[in-house]
């Protein structure tokens, strides 16, 4: 069993608000400069699309906090209409995020365009993002089963619309909202279940809540968006890796610098509080209109089994429930998850994939279409047991930490693709191992 004290400076930049800083870049006028840019690969992707589309975009290495270099992005745009028709198709390669949120922009610029990814995404339902976008005026052809390639032919002059999510989903919000700010007119989007909030934030959209939790969001439509620079903090998602690791490993201390504290973001830490876990936020403060903080986390014996199940905490916690899972199981033998359809349209059907592996280490598991139960453990397997990561960094790197925590003679099918979104993954528990 491992032992894990330390500080972590050196936590990947927020994906998303580093996906969206690039989008909102790529439609200000001006150069945008965004510092502390993700070097994972769907970030990469984002960037790779917007430049072939003919964006402006330079990448460099400049000083940051603690001593180490950080990625600065520069941005520079003509504001809504600066894309040019690509010469091939735009590749996404795994980032679901960068096609469905840039296929938004080019809705809505008059030329045809073609967006596709690896073998993974080219299986991700992409029907959600296509119906509000011909709503919008937009021609999108899928494949026969809604999936990429996504083939967009887009129109100038898109209408506003007024469009109620069907499910929590953060990625379409910001796909309406973008295709939006291009619309002759006010567009509003219904959420009925809060997602993150990061596009409203940063683009300052006016938001209108309703006590029952839901939310408006208010986009006028062809108005010029001034460039400013942006910062990303630290992703809370990795950070949870983290967190789990020091609740696993006995007499294990970690505090995690810089985390993007978004309320939308860290659902996973008053769940975890919930269930007894040893978690404390120091330092915050607000930057850019983000809240940003430390988070210390002590390891934690006895912690609680999780049920999850209401459906605002499953949406504000969608990313982590694969670590989440995996910790409740180790921890305490036991699980409970409902409401969670979405995620089997992640990068995997993580529900399929997080049952299979679990089961293969001795778990009893009950699976359901929205969910699965984790009833207790009957044996512990001798020797190694194989863990398949289904080309997904998520579930790749939940049965990591509880290898590394527990001592579990896990091996891993891939560890090559945690560099998705947590390239120094391995580099950073070392650094923490006493």
């Amino acid at each position: 069993m491992g032992v894990f004290k330390g500080e972590v400076t050196a936590l990947p930049p927020d994906k998303s608000i580093s996906h969206r800083a690039a989008l909102i870049g790529s439609l200000a006028e001006g150069v945008t400069e965004i510092t502390n840019f993700s070097a994972g690969f769907d970030n990469q992707s984002t960037l790779g699309v917007l430049r072939d589309a003919g964006i402006g975009i330079i990448q460099e290495e400049v000083a940051g906090a603690y001593g180490r270099p950080v990625r600065k992005v520069i941005v520079t745009s003509r504001g809504l209409w600066s894309f040019i028709a690509p010469q091939k198709p735009l590749m996404c390669n795994n980032s679901g995020s960068t096609m469905r949120m840039f296929a938004g922009i080019l809705a809505a610029q008059p030329f045809e365009s073609e967006l596709v990814g690896d073998s993974s995404l080219m299986k991700r339902p992409m029907k959600r993002i296509a119906d509000p976008l011909r709503m919008m005026g937009a021609m999108i052809e899928l494949s026969q089963a809604g999936t990429a390639p996504v083939r967009i032919k887009g129109d100038k002059d898109l209408s506003p619309i007024d469009y109620r999510l069907p499910v929590p989903s953060a990625q379409v919000k910001s796909l309406v909202a973008f295709a939006a700010l291009h619309a002759d007119g006010e567009s509003r989007i219904q959420e009925p279940v809060r997602s993150r909030d990061h596009t409203e934030l940063m683009l300052g959209l006016e938001t209108l809540d309703t006590p029952d939790g839901q939310r408006t969001i208010i986009i006028q439509g062809r108005k010029t968006i001034p460039a400013r620079p942006f910062h990303v903090p630290s992703d809370p998602s990795a950070a949870c890796f983290l967190v789990a690791l020091a609740l696993l490993g006995v007499g294990s201390e970690i505090i995690i610098r810089d985390v993007c504290l978004n309320p939308t973001r860290v659902e996973f830490i008053p769940v975890l509080r919930g269930a007894g876990a040893d978690i404390t936020i120091e330092n915050s403060r607000v930057i850019g209109g983000e809240c940003i903080g430390d988070i210390l986390v002590r390891s934690t014996v006895g912690l609680n089994p999780l049920v999850i199940s209401n459906r605002t905490v499953v949406a504000g916690v969608i990313d982590e429930l694969p670590m989440l899972s995996v910790l409740s199981a180790f921890a305490s033998g036991e699980f409970e998850l409902h409401n969670a359809e979405e995620l089997r349209t992640k990068e995997s059907d993580r529900i399929n994939a997080i049952v299979v592996n679990l089961e293969r280490l001795g778990f009893d598991c009950e699976q359901y279409p929205d969910g699965f139960r984790v009833i207790g453990r009957r044996t512990r397997p001798s020797g190694t047991v194989a863990v398949e990561c289904f080309d997904d960094h998520r579930i790749a790197m939940s049965f990591a930490v509880a290898a590394r925590a527990t001592g579990e003679a896990i091996e891993l099918s891939q560890t090559d693709v945690v560099g998705v979104s947590f390239p120094n993954f391995f580099d950073i528990i070392d650094s923490l191992t006493l």
